[in-house]
C-alpha cells in the first residue's frame, strides 16, 4: 500500500521551513502520543508523523523524497519498529515534546541522562537600623544573619568522615534509567542519584548528605554619609550558597533610620521647631539653636514674624549622596510661645497694648489670659 504524503501527514506545504516542520511535528506528537490518546488509531498516527518528520527534517532525505518518493528514501530501513537506522532529528524533538507533556528532564535524549545543573544560591534580605547622626556621618556597620553555607563537618562533600561515594545500584553508574510508555522505551535521569551515577556510602549526619547547612554569618558593611530611609544596598555573594558549584546568592540590606527626638528629615533637609516669644516675633531679634552635630548657630528673627514662619540655613542639612561636600538645608520653623500665666504687671501692660489696637479685653469665665492671647494669635 502506498504511503501517505509526508507533507500532508504533518499538515504543511511542500515549501515549509525547518521550523515550520518542527512546530507541526510537536503539535501532532503531543496530540497523538499513546499516553494522551491510548487508541490503536492514535498509535498508528503517531508512527506516521514520526516517520514523516524523520525524513523531512533531514535535508538529504527530504531531497530524495521530493525527487523519488518514500520508497527511495526508506530503502528497507523499517520505520515501523523504530530501528536504529534513522531518527537523525527525532532525538531533540522527542526531548522537547516530552518535556512539554510531562515536565520531565530528558536532556541528552537517548544518549544519556541530564546531569544536575549548577544552581546559584538564594538571595537574602536583612534590615539595618541606624540613627540619624549615623546616617549623617556614614558608618561601618557589623551585620549578623543566618545563611546556608558549606557544611563544616563534611566540608561540602555530603559524606561522613572516612566514607566515600559508591556506584548507584539503581542505574549501575550510568546516571539514567529506562522505562516504557506504551510501546515506546524512554530514558531519564536516575531518581536515586539524580543523574550523577554515584551515591554516598554514609551521608553526613550534620547536613544529611546535602553538603550545606545553616550557619551564622557576620560581615562589615559601609553605609555612606547621607544614606536614606528605605535605601537598599547589595552585598555580592552574601546570600545562600548554591548547589553543584552554582555560587552564592546576594545579600540585600534595607536601611531603616530611627526617628530623632528633635529633628525631622525631609529629603536632604532637616527640620527644627524653635519657640520664640510674642515680643521677639513682633520686634525681631536673635536666637541660638544647635545643628544635628550639636554645633551652636545664630538665627536672625525678622520683625513681624508669624507663627509657622520658616527660616532656612543652607549647608546645615544632611549630606547629599554621591555629591561630595554638598549638604541640604536646616529649616527652622518658628513657633510663638504663649505663656500660661502672667504677672499682674504683665497683665496691665497687655491690657494697655490691647487698647492701642482699639481692642477691649473683658474678663470671661475662661479668664482674661485666654481671651487676650486668643486675640494675639
Amino acid at each position: 500500500m502506498a504511503k501517505a504524503d509526508y507533507y500532508e501527514t504533518l499538515g504543511v506545504n511542500r515549501n515549509a521551513s525547518a521550523q515550520e516542520l518542527k512546530t507541526a511535528y510537536r503539535r501532532l506528537a503531543m496530540k497523538y502520543h499513546p499516553d494522551r490518546n491510548p487508541s490503536q488509531e492514535a498509535e498508528e498516527k503517531f508512527k506516521q508523523i514520526n516517520e514523516a518528520y524523520e525524513v523531512l527534517s533531514d535535508t538529504k532525505k527530504r531531497q530524495i523524497y521530493d525527487n523519488y518518493g518514500a520508497d527511495a528514501v526508506n530503502n528497507g530501513a523499517g520505520f515501523g519498529g523504530f530501528q536504529s537506522g534513522g531518527f537523525s532529528g527525532f532525538e531533540d524533538i522527542f526531548s522537547s515534546v516530552f518535556s512539554d507533556m510531562f515536565g520531565g528532564s530528558f536532556g541528552g535524549g537517548f544518549g544519556g541522562a541530564k546531569r544536575k545543573r549548577a544552581r546559584r544560591g538564594n538571595d537574602l534580605q536583612q534590615k539595618v537600623e541606624v540613627t540619624l547622626e549615623q546616617a549623617y556621618t556614614g558608618i561601618e556597620e557589623e551585620v549578623s544573619y543566618t545563611r546556608i553555607d558549606t557544611c563544616d563537618v563534611c566540608h561540602g562533600t555530603g559524606a561522613e568522615e572516612g566514607s566515600s561515594t559508591k556506584t548507584c545500584p539503581t542505574c549501575k553508574g550510568s546516571g539514567v534509567v529506562q522505562f516504557s510508555q506504551g510501546f515506546f522505551s524512554m530514558r531519564q535521569a536516575c531518581p536515586d542519584c539524580g543523574g550523577q551515577g554515584t551515591i554516598l556510602e554514609r551521608p553526613c549526619k550534620a547536613c544529611r548528605g546535602s553538603g550545606r547547612a545553616k550557619k551564622k554569618n557576620t560581615l562589615k558593611v559601609k553605609l555612606p554619609a547621607g544614606i536614606k530611609e528605605g535605601s537598599v544596598l547589595r552585598v555580592a555573594n552574601g546570600g545562600d550558597i548554591g548547589t553543584n558549584d552554582g555560587g552564592y546568592g546576594d545579600l540585600y540590606l534595607q536601611v531603616a533610620v530611627k526617628p530623632h527626638k528633635i529633628f525631622e528629615r525631609d529629603g536632604n533637609d532637616l527640620i527644627l521647631n524653635a519657640e520664640i516669644s510674642y515680643p521677639q516675633a513682633v520686634l525681631g531679634g536673635e536666637i541660638k539653636v544647635q545643628n544635628l552635630m550639636k554645633e551652636e548657630l545664630t538665627v536672625e528673627i525678622p520683625k513681624g514674624s508669624t507663627d509657622g514662619s520658616v527660616l532656612s540655613l543652607d549647608g546645615q542639612g544632611m549630606p547629599v549622596l554621591e555629591r561630595a561636600n554638598k549638604k541640604g538645608a536646616m529649616r527652622v520653623v518658628l513657633n510663638i510661645k504663649v505663656p500660661k500665666k502672667v504677672t499682674p504687671r504683665q497683665k496691665e501692660l497687655l491690657e494697655e497694648l490691647a487698647k492701642t489696637f482699639d481692642e477691649q479685653v473683658k474678663p470671661t469665665k475662661k479668664g482674661l489670659f485666654d481671651k487676650l492671647f486668643g486675640w494675639f494669635l
